[in-house]
């Protein structure tokens, strides 16, 4: 397995987010976290990330490593783990081109940045006919991809993405996710998705978690859990 997760406590002051949840990526796969708002998705990614600090029976397992024992910044640089937060969170007054390159600070690979910026310009076309304008007037799809892009290039063993069809037309919508299942197909990298959109999620990914108020209460293959009657009724609408 890439990444196991046992008992993940977070509480912020008195609040509890997330009540010891379990939950792992093997490498290589698709894997979705569906729930309301409020459930502690985005909490979940940001303390994979180690973003937020968890409470001290948590143990989380990445590569044979010990999570724990990593900073962000190491988690970025040595493990390979990118993070595409809510809202996206570019520099707006950088261009794209800018953007893409300074996710590479710690990389020292001078000729591999320049394939890897290929690559994702090849991935997102829209992005090497903006690669000069800056990040702040871009659509929300157009931002949506530069934000996958720059994951890319600083970390792409595995990729946390948060809410990435928020804000979108259907069909940017589509598109991100092709990207998506690109660079998932064609560079093994282990996706772990967080998604509003449940029905979109489930199609993507080949497993599933379902979390409510900070608890693990469903888990699955994709196609199990579009087909669970709880599902359906809380999620997908029917």
């Amino acid at each position: 397995m890439l990444l196991t997760v046992e008992n993940l406590r977070v509480r912020y002051g008195n609040i509890k987010a997330l009540h010891g949840v379990d939950f792992h990526i093997d490498e290589g796969e698709i894997v979705t976290i569906i729930g309301a708002n409020g459930a502690g998705k985005s909490t979940t990614l940001r303390a994979v990330s180690r973003m937020v600090p968890v409470e001290s029976d948590t143990r989380m397992t990445y590569a044979g490593e010990d999570l724990l024992r990593y900073p962000p910044e190491r988690v970025v640089s040595q493990l390979g783990v990118s993070h595409v937060p809510e809202g996206r969170r570019l520099f707006g007054n950088l261009t794209v081109m800018e953007n893409l390159k300074l996710a590479c600070f710690s990389r020292k690979d001078k000729e591999r940045i320049e394939q890897d910026l290929e690559k994702v310009l090849d991935i997102f076309p829209r992005l090497r006919e903006r690669e000069s304008q800056k990040a702040g007037p871009l659509s929300g799809g157009e931002q949506q991809m530069l934000a996958i892009g720059r994951a890319f290039m600083c970390g792409r063993r595995l990729m946390l993405l948060d809410e990435p069809s928020m804000g979108l037309a259907p069909l940017l919508m589509l598109n991100v996710f092709e990207a998506l299942r690109d660079i998932n197909a064609q560079e093994g990298t282990a996706i772990l998705l967080v998604e509003q959109n449940a029905h979109l999620a489930l199609q993507f990914a080949q497993r599933g978690y379902v979390l409510e108020t900070g608890n693990l209460v469903l888990e699955g293959s994709s196609e199990d859990l579009l087909s669970n009657s709880e599902v359906k009724k809380a999620y997908l609408g029917g």
